[in-house]
């Protein structure tokens, strides 16, 4: 997904959860896109910019290529940090913090949280409480034993559960939306009745 701010000089980041950025200044005629890293440290995504009938692929972090006026796009290259907090800096400063996603798991048939996925709240809980404006969504998933509409019923108390133990350390509960998907979006895709712990989960994503 590219997001545009309406400047003339493009940089495209690519981050997990939203995908590239569309940043840059003022000006008429010239693009210059660059593909910028994941905030969060994972790998960055690629971008393919076509112009006048050429094509440039950017694969590298930084990489970059200038499109001007009607001509293709410039061969790729990579420019320094200090190149893009020169040109980019301003736009990236104000930019919302890029959203994070968690997987919280489940004992078997329960909406008690294994021993691991309870160690990962307080992280959560204070990444909620960093961000200006927080969103949350927790969505309970199960996985393929027993009947739909069972599992429906299991992912809605996990979802509740997680954000019951948001709260109770300190979450306003007007920030958290629950919802279940049940069995419906397994993580690991099984046949019906297959037990798999990866599909008994809550997905928490923070915006």
């Amino acid at each position: 997904m590219m997001r545009a701010l309406a400047f003339g000089l493009v940089a495209v980041a690519a981050a997990l959860a939203c995908g590239p950025r569309r940043l840059g200044a003022p000006s008429a005629d010239r693009e210059l896109l660059v593909l910028l890293p994941d905030p969060d440290g994972g790998a960055s995504g690629r971008a393919t910019v076509t112009g006048s009938s050429a094509t440039v692929n950017l694969v590298g972090e930084r990489e970059a290529t200038e499109v001007i006026a009607r001509r293709p796009p410039t061969p790729p290259v990579t420019i320094d940090e200090a190149r893009v907090q020169q040109i980019f800096g301003d736009a990236l400063s104000a930019l919302p913090p890029a959203p994070r996603a968690f997987n919280l798991y489940f004992q078997f048939d329960s909406d008690e949280l294994t021993d691991e996925a309870r160690a990962l709240l307080p992280g959560i809980l204070r990444l909620v409480k960093e961000r200006p404006a927080p969103d949350v969504v927790a969505i309970g998933h199960t996985d393929t034993t027993g009947s739909a509409a069972s599992n429906f019923q299991l992912g809605l108390r996990r979802a509740t559960r997680v954000r019951d133990l948001l709260v109770g350390a300190g979450l306003d509960a007007a920030v958290i939306a629950v919802m279940s998907v049940g069995e419906a979006e397994p993580l690991i895709p099984t046949p019906d009745e297959t037990m798999e712990p990866r599909n008994r989960r809550v997905e928490v994503a923070v915006r």
